[in-house]
Order: C-alpha cells, then structure tokens, then sequence
C-alpha cells in the first residue's frame, strides 16, 4: 500500500478536551491508510481513546466523528460515522449522518475528531481555520425546539453555506437514552443516543466550516471516474425512485407484501397505506427536495405545513418538515396514524425534542397496546394512548422529554427498560435494547438486526435477503448466517469510505478499486473485502470487549407471531442460525 494522498490533512485527527477547554491534534496517516476513513478509522480510536466499562453518561465517554478518503470527492461520499458507547445499549453505538456534515469536516482541514471530557456549564464548539472555540450555550440550554438553535446559531457563526450545525434538542439535555443529534435541520444522528452522550457532556453543538481545495494525485483520471460514476448515480433508475419519491417510496411495496409493521406488529399491513405512501406524500404534501453536500440524487424530501393562526381569518403559519420512510413506518403505521398532516406534526414534535424517530414510535407503540392490555394505567401514561390519535402521541412524546413521572423517566430509559419493569416484554421490539427497523420481511431482516454490530437494518440488508428468496425455497440458516455477514463485512469498507448506502449499487468493488486509484491508493478487490473483514472483527472485538454477549442475544417474540412474505419465521430455524453466527464469529476472532 502506497501512500495515498496528497492531501495530508484528511489525516489529521483534532482532540477536544470538554473538561479542560482544550485541543490538539495528531496525524495519522497509519490509520487512514489502512482502514480508509470512517467506520474503520473510528473503530481504532474508540479502542484507543475509550475504557471499556465506562458509564455512557460519564465524563469519560469518548465521542468519535470520522470522515473517509472519497470524502469531498465522490458524489455520495456524504456522510459522517459516530461512535460512541451509547447510553440506550450500554453497547457499541455507531450512528451516520448526511447534510454539510463530512464535507465541512475535510475543508475544516480533519479526517476525524474525538471529543472526551464533560463541560461544567453548557457550550458549544465553533471549529475554523485551525482553532476550536469554546462559547458559552447558557442561553441556548433549555430552549425548547432544536430548531430555534440552528436558526440562533446560522446568526451568529461564520461560514454561511459551507458549514455544519449539529446540535441536540431537549431530550439530549433531559438525558432521554434515544435523543438525537440533529444536523442541518433534516438530517440526524438518530440511532442510539448520541445526543444523551452531548447532554452529558453539556454541549449543545458544534458548528463546522472551513474552505479549501483536495488535491487528487492523478487530476486526469481522477476526472474519467468522477464521470463514469456521477453517471451511473444520476442514470440508474434505482436512485431515481430516491429522487421522485424518497424512500417512502418503500411504503406500498412493503404493505403489498404484507411486511410493513403495523401497530406494534400487530400486523405485516396497514388498512391505510396509500395514505401515508410516497406518492401520496409528493402529490399532496412534497414542497421541495434537498440534497447532502456533493450528492446529485437529492433524496430529502421536505413537507410543507400550512395553519391559520387562531382567532385570524387570513393568517397562516408555514412550516416545512422532512419526512423519510423510517418516521413513516416509526410515527405512522406502527401507531395506526393515517392521518398525513396528523403524521407530519408528529414527526416535527420528535424533530422539535431531538428524539430518534424509530425508537420514539417503537417506544409508544409499546405503551399504546401495554395500556389497552392493562399493564398500564392512565396514571402512568397521563391520557389514553389510541391508535390512530396523533394529537395524544405529540402529547407523549413531550412527557417522554419532560419525565413528569416514574414511568416516563422509564421510558426515556428505552422501550425494553420500560418492559421489563411493566411487563410486556414479550411484544417489545427490541435489538439488544435498541429499537425496531420498519422491514417485518423475513428471517433474514430480524436476525439482522439482532447480529448487526449497530442493530441496524442497513447493518447487511437482511430484509433484501429476505425479498430475493420471496416465492422461493428459504435457504437454510447457515446460508443466511453466512450471506449476512459477507454483507456486513463489504459495507465495512462502503461507511469506511463514509459512501451513502443508498448509492451501494454503483460504488461496486471494482467501482472502488477505479476511485481509489487516482488518489494514489492501489487496492485489489480482494485487499478491500480482506480490509472489510477486518474492519468487522475489529469492530466486533469492540462491542465484546464493551459487554456484548453472544450467548445472550434474543428475538422479540412477537415476530414468530405475524406472517411475513417468507411466511411465519420459526423459533427452531431462529436458534439454528444463532447458534451457527456464535460458532462462525468464534472462528473468525480465534
């Protein structure tokens, strides 16, 4: 491996101390050459920076922010890798997110930040031209929208147009276990509680900006690759449904197939589908599209939200909202909402709170059918939980951040936390405690989520395992075990290069090979599946060392109770593959 960039700043690793207002920064070009950026650069300094058995919510968690070599580059080479230990699994947490994000990083003149230590009193980061200002958030703690402090922030910071503005909301500040962080006001990192982590710390945000060139090593054919794959992005029908519909687009396949959850999983359809369906969204509700920097596909579908004001014949309020079809599935149909508009102002509400859409819906689905059971009561939930009422699950979503009682405070904890205390565990949908993805496809979607080192479904697509086998012979679970973690293992090097996973199908290995070699990088197919692998054993020698136990993984039990498009999944078949995944992962670490 030759050195590859002429770029050396995309090495450069900036360490902020939130204790002692301090930071530093170290070149490392030992990491980026051999694990490529992102998940595989973060992985390695977590393991550096991190003592395994640290309180998520102390101090001496480490917050790690990476970026990849096509970053800056490449069209969809957009996003930022998170990692973390996440405070809702006591787990590895691994979380990505698009916008400005990655792309203000690299012209910030950094291939990855590490944030330690806590602050006394609330701040935020400002990072430019070589310096990281501390700044009093004081003012901005305890503002109630997270909205408001990107709007107070785009004011005051330099940069307009070129920077990022990550900041959490009131569940972060309230240590909610699922708050997010949110970016650029459409985009988050959602999963896993990295905005319980800033809370902790007391910063409210960090604003990046910078602006500057990235040489390439070979200019001539750094341009021909460029070209073949802007191409092949713009040209694929594949990525146009990304652009037409979004990815709500997925909302009527998924019902006709009956694998769209549906309240709580009660059911694999929803009555009201077409409501909630992307094309409904667009014909209706669709105001404009955006795109993350240096991506041509502009998947971010906005909603428009027009409402008079009371007691004013005339007067309107508008406000625009992003919708995706994770908040759909989350926010919608597991809670029985078709209402659209209904559905939009929940999602604002969860936007407004900083919460991660997914658990949130997963959270109230859970409560909703525990209090139709009995398991609870109106005095633990405050009002009547009903599926369908939008208006009642805003309400809720506001208790889940002010934590007005004992349960609340639970259920801030995570959906399986409040299970187990108040029973129902057996219909909690849970993934080593984080939440339910929307794809009830088959048994390739659940025990992906289950083995996932992020509990993801975008971990290694086990719900597009599930739809090539649909009308076919299921393979048996060694087969599905072993397709899983191939997956995984190639899209160790896909997040490395911090690529969309969306754009997957034109950034194919001999598609990599082609990119990295104008920038000086010679890789074989071969060499990047081998750095693939161990990227994901590392990552898994990661989550081990954290407290992750093989011997303790389990399935919601609900699962085995609705049909799927691969008809019902067996427990038997369930624990044959667990029991082959242990055996192989055994093997792979040894």
């Amino acid at each position: 491996m030759v050195d590859p960039i002429k770029d050396e700043l995309i090495y450069r690793v900036l360490y902020i101390d939130l204790s002692r207002k301090t930071f530093w920064v170290r070149s490392r070009p030992d990491l980026f050459n051999k694990f490529l950026g992102g998940t595989g650069v973060a992985t390695q300094l977590l393991k550096e920076e991190l003592r395994p058995d640290v309180d998520p919510l102390s101090p001496d968690n480490v917050v790690v922010l990476a970026i990849g070599l096509l970053t800056g580059l490449y069209p969809t080479a957009s996003k930022v890798v998170a990692m973390f230990k996440s405070p809702l699994t006591g787990n590895l947490g691994e979380s990505h997110a698009g916008g400005r994000a990655a792309i203000a990083i690299r012209m910030a003149g950094y291939g990855a930040i590490v944030i330690k230590g806590a602050s006394e009193i609330p701040v935020y980061l400002s990072i430019h031209e070589g310096k990281v200002e501390f700044k009093d958030a004081s003012a901005l703690w305890g503002v109630r929208s997270s909205l408001t402090i990107g709007k107070v922030l785009r004011e005051r910071e330099p940069w307009p147009g070129l920077r990022t503005i990550m900041r959490i909301g009131r569940a972060g500040e309230r240590l909610v276990r699922y708050a997010s962080v949110v970016l650029e006001t459409y985009r988050h990192f959602g999963r896993l509680g990295l905005g319980a982590v800033w809370g902790s710390k007391k910063l409210k945000a960090v604003v990046i900006g910078g602006k500057r060139s990235v040489p390439v090593a070979d200019v001539s054919e750094y341009r021909k690759v460029y070209k073949e794959i802007f191409d092949e992005i713009t040209k694929s029908p594949v990525m146009q449904k990304y652009h037409d519909l979004g990815t709500p687009h997925n909302v009527m396949p998924l019902n006709v197939m009956g694998a769209l959850p549906t309240r709580n999983l009660t059911s694999g359809k929803f009555e009201d589908a077409e409501k909630l369906s992307g094309e409904s969204f667009a014909e209706y509700s669709l105001a404009r599209r955006v795109a993350c920097a240096h991506c041509p596909v502009a998947c971010i579908h906005i909603a428009v939200i027009r409402e008079r004001y009371p007691h004013e014949k005339y007067f309107y309020t508008t406000r625009y909202i992003g919708y995706d079809y994770e908040p759909i599935y989350a926010l919608g149909t597991m809670l029985g909402v078709s209402d659209r508009d209904g559905l939009l102002r929940l999602i604002e509400e969860v936007d407004v709170a900083g919460l991660d859409a997914m658990s949130t819906g997963v959270a109230l689905a859970w409560t909703t059918e525990a209090f139709k059971r009995g398991l609870i009561t109106e005095k633990e939930t405050l009002v009547k939980p009903e599926w369908g009422d939008w208006k009642t699950y805003i309400e809720m979503v506001r208790y889940i951040v002010k934590q007005p009682n004992e349960f609340y405070a639970t259920l801030a904890l995570g959906t399986e936390e409040a299970a187990r205390k108040y029973g129902g565990l057996e219909f909690a949908l849970t993934y080593g405690k984080n939440e339910m993805p929307g794809y009830h496809t088959g048994p390739g979607a659940h025990l992906g989520y289950l083995v996932g080192l992020r509990h993801s479904h975008l971990d290694n697509a086990g719900y597009s395992i599930d739809q090539k086998y649909i009308g076919k012979q299921y393979p048996p679970p060694e087969k599905l075990v072993d397709e899983i973690i191939e997956e995984e293992a190639w899209r160790q090097v896909l997040t490395s290069l911090v690529l969309c996973l969306f754009a997957r199908g034109a950034y194919k290995p001999a598609t990599v090979v082609k990119a990295l070699t104008p920038l000086g990088l010679k890789l074989s197919e071969e060499d990047l599946r081998r750095v693939g692998f161990e990227i994901y054993k590392e990552k898994l020698k990661l989550k081990l060392a954290l407290g992750y136990k093989l011997d303790e993984l389990k399935l919601p039990k609900r699962i085995f109770e609705i049909p799927t498009p691969n008809g019902l999944i067996t427990e038997e078949y369930m624990i044959k593959a667990l029991e082959y995944y242990r055996n192989k992962v055994s093997e792979m670490l040894k």
